[in-house]
Order: structure tokens, then sequence, then C-alpha cells
């Protein structure tokens, strides 16, 4: 699993313990203490004072889910809002405006063609650092690992069902892929040239099943038999 790249020193000034909730939280979208600490192989206790502090701070909140079976309500911990600051933005504001400006003074494909180029750049930028891989299963690892790097938050997982892919539940371009879905396309394009083979998009949305994220399916490295 990779780590969650929270914002430049964060790591550094707050409890281990607090991290690990929080990285938890992200992956899965909302847990039981019990869970919790299960997953973390942290004491019942433990866990329940880290969250109720991190619910003090704002950074996580709690919710009542309706059990199916006969019961009590299960009460559940999830990261509120305000945590989303707790991760990388890409000066969004910033960056929109300037799309915007670029826009007015260019035409309406000028922000697509812009767009173009920064992935381009990038995708210059990763290729040199792939080329040390030996499979394509660490070409893919390796390039999660560089996403991670410009403020994206995933792991790669595989399993015989689904086969191999990137699931990521943060990406510092969220908002301008809203305002501008064609980088989408060329994002996904990127990708596949760098691992040179088909990737699917897919976007996860949210739900008791898990967070919201997005798959990146390889497909050469797809289920067994298909």
């Amino acid at each position: 699993m990779l780590p969650i790249m929270f914002l430049p020193g964060f790591r550094d000034l707050v409890k281990p313990q607090w991290v690990a909730v929080i990285e938890e939280l992200k992956l899965s979208g909302g847990l039981s203490i019990s869970e919790l600490s299960r997953r973390l192989e942290l004491a019942y206790m433990t866990v329940k004072q880290h969250c109720e502090e991190l619910t003090k701070l704002g950074y996580v909140e709690r919710t009542r889910i309706p059990r199916t079976q006969v019961g009590r309500p299960e009460i559940f911990h999830r990261l509120s809002p305000k945590a989303d600051a707790l991760f990388p933005q890409a000066g969004v504001s910033l960056t929109l405006d300037l799309l915007e400006a670029v826009k007015v003074l260019f035409g309406e494909t000028a922000p697509d063609r812009l767009l173009f180029q920064y992935f381009q750049h990038q995708m210059e930028r990763w290729r040199p650092k792939l080329t040390k891989a030996k499979s394509l299963v660490e070409k893919a690892t390796l390039l999660a690992g560089l996403r991670e790097k410009e403020g994206c938050f995933g792991r790669c997982k595989y399993d015989p069902e689904r086969g191999f892919r990137i699931e990521e539940y943060h990406h510092p371009l969220v908002v301008v892929f809203e305002r501008y879905p064609h980088a989408i396309g060329i994002e996904l394009r990127m990708l596949e040239q760098l691992l040179g083979t088909k990737i699917v998009r897919k976007e996860i949305p949210g739900g008791r099943a898990g967070p919201a994220r997005v798959d990146f399916e390889v497909l050469t490295l797809g289920v067994r038999g298909s």
C-alpha cells in the first residue's frame, strides 16, 4: 500500500497513530472502532481515544448506521470535509482562473491545448524513470508512486476477479477535471503511453461499500483466463 501524501510537514507534526487512523478512514470511507482497531492492530480503547481527539479537532465525524439485523445502530467514524485540507491541492482557484484567462485570450480550445502540454511534459519527466522496470506490474507500481509525489493518493491492487489496477482516492486536479472534462481523456492517454497498454478508467461512487475513487484497470494484467 502506498502511504497517504499529506501536506508537507504534516506527518512530522502529528501523532503517528492519528496518521494511521486517517489513512484507514480515507481508504475505507468509514469504520467502526472495533473494525478500525482490528485493522490497525491497536487496542480498542486506544483507537477510541484517537478518534475522539480527531473528532474534537473536527477532522473526524461520527455517524450512526442502522444494523441489517436486530440491534442498536452501529457508530461509524469517517473523515469530515475539514480533513480534505490535509491532502495536497493544486492551487485550484489560481489554476482555474488561468485556464479561463487563456480561453478568453486564445479561444475555447486553448485550455485543453494547455492541459495537453502539461500532461505531455509530465510524461516526458516520468518516462525515463519507468525504463528501469522489469515487468508491466513493476512499471505500473512505479507509475503509481510517481503520481503520489504529484499529490495523488492511491494503491496498486490485484485480485483474480478484477485483475491488476491502480485505485486512486485523491487527485489534486479533480476540480480542474470537472470544469474541463477533456483533460480526463488526455491524462488517460498519457498513462497508456507510459505503460504501453490499454487502460480502462472507472469512476467508483462512494457509499457504504467504500469511498469514492477512480480505478485504472490495466487490461493486459486482467483476470486470468479472460
